[in-house]
């Protein structure tokens, strides 16, 4: 699912809201989780999961198309681990 069908469904299941409420709504929820992360912060919904940050060690890459060796520099990554809840419903 993409934004624009989130925004689409909650719509549908919202018709007393305004359209351009719901897609602010949307974007305030994904802007509040992206700025928390930037904090080096952690963000959890409860039944759904928990999304955090990683940090990567600088490494040697390899350039898929030349083959040529290039330095990665170290760099924080966004990490998802769902929850008990999600888990349950995905493996019934």
């Amino acid at each position: 699912m993409i934004r624009s069908e989130l925004i689409e469904q909650l719509i549908a299941a919202n018709p007393d809201l305004a359209p351009r409420d719901v897609e602010a709504i949307v974007s305030t929820f994904f802007d509040e989780i992206t700025k928390r992360l930037a904090e080096d912060g952690r963000v959890e919904l409860r039944g759904f999961g928990a999304f955090s940050t990683r940090a990567r060690d600088a490494r040697t890459g390899r350039n898929p198309r030349t083959g040529d060796l290039v330095k990665v520099s170290a760099k924080r990554v966004p990490y998802f681990k769902p929850g008990k809840e999600m888990r349950a419903r995905l493996n019934v």
